[in-house]
């Protein structure tokens, strides 16, 4: 069983390894997706995989890598796409 959620991350995440952070963590995991900065300062990104390993992801958000002051992360549930890889944008 595959699931999906779509995530936004506000605090200081941008300029901090953010999004290179989240990837390798994401491939330790095996969670496919995405990470992105948004327009607005915030990271949007997509986490796909065994429910167990994107909870892991959604809970590594919360803090993120040093440097980051997350001030809260948002996720809403998908469909699974059958993602695969990890891309950063």
């Amino acid at each position: 069983m595959r699931v999906r959620r779509r995530v936004r991350v506000s605090g200081r995440v941008q300029n901090v390894g953010f999004r290179a952070a989240c990837r390798a963590e994401a491939l330790r995991l095996d969670v496919a997706g995405y990470a992105v900065n948004a327009v607005d300062g915030t990271v949007e990104a997509a986490f796909e995989g065994a429910p167990e390993a994107v909870a892991a992801m959604l809970a590594w958000c919360e803090h993120g890598p040093r440097g980051a002051s997350v001030r809260a992360v948002e996720a809403i549930a998908e469909d699974a796409l059958g993602a695969s890889g990890f891309e950063i944008g």
